[in-house]
């Protein structure tokens, strides 16, 4: 029935901000803002689709999700796969973002870090891996 991810829903407050970082991660702006809540589309070579929603209206809020002290039901965060953590973690570094979480190895196989977007939305990088 599901054959796959269509796309990831992001809430964000300005375009041009989130644009850039997700930029960062390879992300291209292809249309948008289209719609009555208006959205942005990013596309990534690797297949990942990313809607960029945009209708946060306070840039200084806390994820709900994350930084209160009240758990909320909802998506935590997203995973993205890459092939070479210590590689992608240092292009981040260059760029300027630093980790809000890890590296952390999850399993012999299997080990990711965090970042946060403009809007305070947390990425994992995954990568999986031989055994180590």
């Amino acid at each position: 029935m599901i054959t796959g991810i269509a796309h990831i829903g992001i809430r964000v407050h300005d375009l041009d901000r989130s644009a850039a970082f997700y930029a960062l991660l390879g992300f291209v702006k292809t249309a948008g803002p289209i719609g009555h809540e208006p959205v942005a589309i990013l596309e990534h070579p690797a297949g990942v689709e990313i809607n960029l929603i945009l209708n946060a209206p306070i840039a200084s809020e806390p994820n709900i999700l994350m930084d209160v002290p009240d758990k909320h039901a909802g998506i935590t965060h997203i995973a993205l796969l890459v092939p070479n953590l210590d590689a992608a973690i240092a292009t981040l570094a260059a760029a300027g973002i630093a980790l809000s979480g890890g590296p952390i190895q999850f399993l012999p196989t299997a080990r990711g870090a965090f970042i946060r977007d403009p809007d305070r939305n947390v990425i994992e990088l995954h990568e999986r891996t031989a055994q180590r």
